[in-house]
């Protein structure tokens, strides 16, 4: 489902921009242009494990998750992505390669999407993009390294506290299946974890 270019559903990007590097009124014509409206039902793969990750997208309104299945069927969530995220496989989106990974949408989501042709022309049209994707790249480089190093050597309930600050918005529209899945742990294992945060909350306050 695509919409034209007049659709209310472009400002939170120009807006989001804005906020990185104000763009000029010809910039916004070229944003307007390039990303195209989508929506995607809940359940709806944007990208499946095998396919070439052929856009980058940006969440308009919903949430979508990037997750890997392993050989013994157990699912590992790379990412979420709400509402002012970025999500694709940027190694298949770049290199265009068979992707690893399986995009799909936890609820009816809308997304801005940018194929990379596209992308590559409005580099071409106004160099100011180039800019705002390399800091987006070296944010997301950043976040990749953290999480790295806290599966290395921080504990469940650091990770947990980790996610809490990373997607606080997001806690009461994921299941704990999915926030286990996210941090490594079964959902048995996050509920004792709840728990026994609740318990020394409680403790605190009495």
């Amino acid at each position: 489902m695509k919409n034209s270019s007049s659709d209310s559903s472009i400002e939170p990007l120009l807006t989001y921009f804005d906020a990185l590097i104000p763009l000029s009124t010809e910039e916004k014509e070229y944003v307007i242009e390039k990303f195209h409206s989508r929506l995607f039902r809940k359940r709806q793969y944007l990208l499946q494990e095998g396919d070439i990750c052929m856009q980058l997208y940006f969440v308009v309104r919903g949430c979508l998750r990037m997750y890997k299945i392993d050989e013994k069927g157990n699912t590992h969530i790379i990412q979420f992505a709400a509402e002012n995220y970025w999500i694709n496989d940027l190694g298949s989106y770049h290199g265009l390669k068979p992707s690893a990974l399986n995009i799909d949408a936890l609820e009816d989501t809308v997304v801005l999407q940018i194929s990379r042709d596209d992308l590559i022309a409005l580099y071409m049209q106004a160099p100011k993009f180039d800019r705002i994707f390399r800091v987006l790249l070296e944010k997301s480089f950043i976040r990749l390294q953290e999480r790295l190093l806290q599966n290395i050597s921080s504990t469940a309930d650091e990770r947990y506290q980790s996610f809490l600050e990373i997607y606080p918005h997001l806690m009461n529209r994921l299941s704990q299946v999915q926030i286990a899945a996210y941090l490594g742990i079964t959902p048995e294992f996050l509920s004792r974890l709840r728990n026994k945060r609740s318990k020394a909350s409680n403790s605190a306050n009495s």
